[in-house]
């Protein structure tokens, strides 16, 4: 039996990018990977789960932070190789800076402009 998550162009490394959106006001939070296992516990759940390259785990948005996201809906591009999650970010905070977005910088007269501001010391976020 066929599976919706196998109609998705997984990468050779089993990984498709992910680009969560804020789903009230379309704003682009942040962009991560996903493999079958998040993508399908994100569906069950109604949270965003990643795959984490950098630990090479899976990886609960907001498990540190508390800044979950929960998840509206889930489309898949025309070459069903790219997930958009329209999500509600908890805590308003995307970012690991203690930003709404990870897209914080604009590119103006060939420098890279910080226009975004910090809403929460990130040290305050992320107790080690």
């Amino acid at each position: 039996m066929s599976s919706w998550l196998d109609e998705i162009r997984w990468d050779e490394k089993g990984l498709a990018p992910a680009i969560a959106q804020d789903a009230k006001t379309g704003r682009i939070l942040m962009v991560a990977w996903m493999n079958r296992e998040s993508l399908a516990l994100t569906a069950e759940k109604g949270e965003a789960v990643y795959w984490s390259r950098s630990r090479n785990k899976l990886w609960h948005k907001g498990e540190e932070s508390g800044h979950v996201q929960k998840v509206k809906e889930i489309r898949l591009d025309c070459d069903e190789d790219v997930i958009v999650l329209q999500v509600e970010q908890q805590g308003g905070i995307a970012c690991h800076t203690g930003r709404e977005s990870c897209f914080y910088r604009v590119l103006r007269n060939g420098v890279w402009e910080t226009v975004d501001p910090v809403l929460k010391d990130p040290s305050e976020i992320y107790r080690k």
